[in-house]
C-alpha cells in the first residue's frame, strides 16, 4: 500500500487512511492529489544549500544577515527546519541528503559532501557545526566530515551531546535543541 512510504505510517495507519479516503466525496480526494502534485511541482532544493524551497537561493541562503561564515551541516531539510525554529543559529547551513550507510549503498559521492567542501573552500568559512543525528550513520558520517575537513582552516564543531542517543533532530523540542547548538564542541 503507497500509504506505508509515509514517514510513520504503519500498516494499521495506513489502513485508517486509506479507509478514511474512501469515505471522502470524490473532489476532497482530488483536493488532496492535486495539493500533493502542486507541492511536488512548486518545490525544489536550494542551488546552494539543499533544502526544499519555493525560491532559489533559498530564505536563508539569500539573506545578508545571516552569518556566511559558519555552516550548519544537517542531514535532511527537516532537521534544518527544527534547528531554525530554536532561533539560535545565525549563520547558514549545508543539507547532505542523508547520511553515510555503506551496507545501503551511500557513499559520500551519494550525498552533497563535495558541494560543502567546496563551499568551505570559496567562501571564507570558519565555522563548520555538524548536526548529524546521534545514531551509527550520523556519528560515521560526522567523523567522516571530521576528517576531511581538516585540509582546510576551518573549525569543526558538533552539537552537543542534549540530543538523546538515536535521535532524530526533527523530534526534539526547540529547548533542548538549542540547548544542544550552545553546548557544541570542538571535534
Amino acid at each position: 500500500m503507497q500509504l506505508q512510504k509515509l514517514p510513520t505510517v504503519g500498516p494499521k495507519t495506513a489502513q485508517r487512511l486509506a479507509f478514511f479516503m474512501l469515505t471522502l466525496p470524490d473532489f476532497e480526494t482530488n483536493q488532496i492529489a492535486e495539493a500533493i502534485m502542486e507541492v511536488k511541482k512548486h518545490l525544489s532544493d536550494c542551488n546552494i544549500c539543499g533544502t526544499i524551497t519555493d525560491i532559489n537561493p533559498c530564505h536563508i541562503c539569500s539573506n545578508p544577515r545571516r552569518d556566511q561564515q559558519i555552516i550548519c551541516v544537517v542531514e535532511q531539510s527537516d532537521d534544518l527546519w527544527a534547528i531554525e525554529r530554536t532561533e539560535t543559529h545565525k549563520g547558514l547551513y549545508h543539507v547532505l541528503g542523508g547520511v553515510l550507510s555503506p551496507l545501503d549503498g551511500i557513499g559520500p559521492d551519494s550525498l552533497r559532501m563535495s558541494d560543502l567542501f567546496k563551499r568551505v573552500h570559496n567562501n571564507n568559512v570558519k565555522e563548520v557545526i555538524l548536526a548529524t543525528n546521534w545514531d551509527t550513520e550520523g556519528q560515521a558520517t560526522a567523523l567522516f566530515l571530521t576528517q576531511q575537513l581538516e585540509k582546510y582552516p576551518v573549525s569543526v564543531t558538533r552539537i552537543a551531546y542534549g540530543i538523546p542517543v538515536g535521535g532524530d533532530l526533527e523530534y526534539i523540542d526547540e529547548v533542548t535543541l538549542a540547548k544542544a547548538l550552545e553546548g557544541r564542541r570542538a571535534m
